[in-house]
């Protein structure tokens, strides 16, 4: 092993560690290994920014625009509300609201995908009467399977598109992918609308806390001259047991009480420390005079005008919000809003609400001003849980965004126009046509994600001219010997998808796609079956909710557990495998 690929190898041994603890975000994580392999000398200083310019990365940011206008043109909800009907059997609702996630998620972001729908479920669910933790994860999971099956349609195609051009002369084509990730993928509904969502655990506090949905840590202050002074808060609990609110503590100066805290007498500017739903919580604030835990700032917000509006946001993972608390983040100044509580998987909150870290995945109750919860809501980078309706610009307008997104589409898949200058000539036309006004051209681009890419690609290639892939390729392949080629597929999909499990599967791609070119090199065989089984195993991260972003936007909605997945994710993971093997061999023959 040479030097180089001592390196290599331990800037991505470090990468991977530095992934799983989560500690740092990403796109720091991959920059900064960017940045020493430059200085170490085994990325090539004029390389170092390639990845930036790469058409994988021009790809993914483009396909997130292209998504934003199809929905700012009411194209997506007008599909949406014309087929989701809250009277059908879970079944039956599970299977359509799958499918339209999986067609959705073949032609734009399956993120954007399932933040659009997630709220059209969570709704179905509570008319219905049931608990949303027994559609939200299938939703998730086939809006994941259903990006297989185009190239536009999960990062990992389209990484490997890129890298098969650079490879053999020529990428994959829009629809290449279609054969056997569209198998998968209809397979894989099969099994979620029909056993899967039976496989998630029926516990008794999880269907409660998915079924309720909000309830929230939150702090009610008491104002002067109210008549709580002097009283003791265990005087309360009739109060709260009739507006459905438990009173778990007290905070005072900064510090919070629990236990003790029932016989303490109240003080002017005590907060009252509350687990409820944000219409109990409101109640309950409205019967006893309470002010909402930033005084001075529910002042200025009625001073704003029209009143005020209550919502509740889910914190993905890229949220500005996330890994911040409200007061660093300067919530109240810069959007006039105020943090009132905050719901993570029903665990306390120990500290002050606006002193809470936010974490991907919790649920966030935010007091805004009238008619601004849109807006505070995207300035946070966060989803809504309630229904936003139709945003439509104009019905010329919407079907103005079908034409000329299928246009682009069909001409990239007719070989007409290269795929990233396609979808640029949408975008033009889009800001051009204000159905995505400029001013938010940039703010639907998710940044991460892109210095990612552009930060991993020149590692990738580094690795790869290196020779670090054909070392790994190698051992793979002497673990294999003697043994058919479905078995070599098999192994080579077993990795990438343990790794994708854990890890984002954009970084994993970057590594597992040369693997399998040199496997099939060394093999002499055509590299396609291989790089399909890498763009298949990638995208099939069901085990946990850190294995794709899908899977953490569910995870407070559902009330989920870390433990939850994998009960339903094991079997889809091994029917993927079992589907996609045979189909690889079919239509991409060795």
């Amino acid at each position: 092993m040479t030097t180089d690929q001592i390196i290599l190898f331990s800037l991505f041994g470090l990468v991977f560690a530095m992934l799983l603890w989560g500690r740092f975000r990403y796109d720091l994580v991959a920059f900064s290994a960017l940045m020493i392999g430059v200085v170490l000398g085994v990325v090539p200083t004029k390389d170092a920014f390639s990845g930036f310019g790469h058409p994988a990365t021009l790809i993914v940011a483009l396909v997130l625009v292209v998504s934003a206008g199809l929905v700012r043109s009411g194209a997506v909800f007008l599909i949406t509300r014309t087929l989701v009907d809250s009277a059908r059997a879970l079944g039956a609702h599970i299977a359509i609201i799958g499918a339209i996630g999986a067609v959705l998620s073949a032609f734009m972001n399956n993120v954007a995908a399932l933040a659009l729908l997630m709220p059209v479920d969570i709704q179905t669910a509570r008319k219905a009467g049931r608990s949303p933790a027994k559609s939200l994860m299938p939703l998730s999971f086939a809006t994941i399977l259903g990006g297989m099956a185009t190239l536009i349609g999960t990062p990992p195609n389209i990484i490997i598109a890129s890298i098969r051009e650079e490879a053999m002369g020529e990428p994959f084509g829009m629809f290449d992918f279609a054969p056997v990730g569209g198998i998968t993928a209809i397979v894989g509904l099969l099994f979620v609308a029909l056993i899967g969502w039976r496989l998630i655990p029926a516990r008794e506090d999880a269907g409660k806390k998915a079924a309720e949905l909000g309830q929230y840590i939150a702090e009610l202050t008491v104002p002067a001259e109210s008549k709580l002074i002097g009283k003791r808060l265990a005087e309360l609990d009739n109060d709260a047991e009739d507006a459905d609110v438990a009173v778990i503590g007290l905070s005072r100066d900064g510090e919070r009480r629990y236990g003790s805290a029932r016989n303490t007498v109240l003080r002017e500017g005590d907060a009252l420390v509350l687990e409820a739903s944000p219409d109990a919580l409101d109640e309950f604030r409205a019967a006893l005079s309470l002010n909402f835990s930033d005084e001075k700032r529910e002042e200025h917000l009625k001073a704003a005008g029209d009143g005020l509006d209550i919502i509740e946001i889910v914190v993905p993972e890229n949220a500005r919000i996330a890994g911040k608390t409200a007061q660093a983040l300067g919530l109240a100044w810069r959007q006039g809003a105020v943090l009132m509580g905050i719901s993570r998987e029903g665990r306390r909150i120990r500290s002050q609400i606006r002193k809470t870290e936010v974490h991907p995945g919790d649920i966030l109750l935010v007091l805004v001003q009238k008619n601004r919860g849109a807006d505070v809501t995207d300035w946070l980078g966060c989803l809504p849980l309630a229904d936003r309706g139709l945003v439509v610009t104009a019905d010329s307008k919407m079907w103005l965004a079908i034409g000329l997104f299928i246009g682009a589409v069909a001409a990239a898949s007719l070989g007409l126009i290269y795929l990233p200058v396609a979808l640029g000539l949408v975008v033009v036309a889009y800001v051009l046509a204000k159905i995505v006004p400029i001013s938010e051209l940039y703010t639907h681009i998710e940044w991460p994600v892109v210095v990612l890419l552009g930060s991993m690609i020149p590692l990738g290639a580094a690795l790869d001219s290196s020779g670090g892939t054909s070392l790994i390729a190698n051992a793979l392949i002497d673990l294999t010997a003697g043994l058919p080629a479905w078995v070599v597929l098999t192994v080579l999909m077993l990795v990438t998808m343990t790794l994708s499990d854990v890890l984002n599967n954009t970084a994993t791609t970057i590594v597992a796609a040369p693997v399998g070119i040199q496997m099939a090199n060394t093999l002499q065989v055509s590299a396609d079956p291989f790089l399909m089984a890498v763009a298949v195993a990638a995208s099939s991260a069901f085990l946990t909710p850190i294995g794709h972003k899908n899977n953490t936007l569910i995870l407070g909605p559902g009330g989920y557990r870390f433990g939850d997945y994998w009960r339903m994710g094991l079997p889809l993971e091994i029917l993927v495998v079992a589907v996609s093997i045979p189909a690889i061999l079919v239509f991409w023959p060795m």
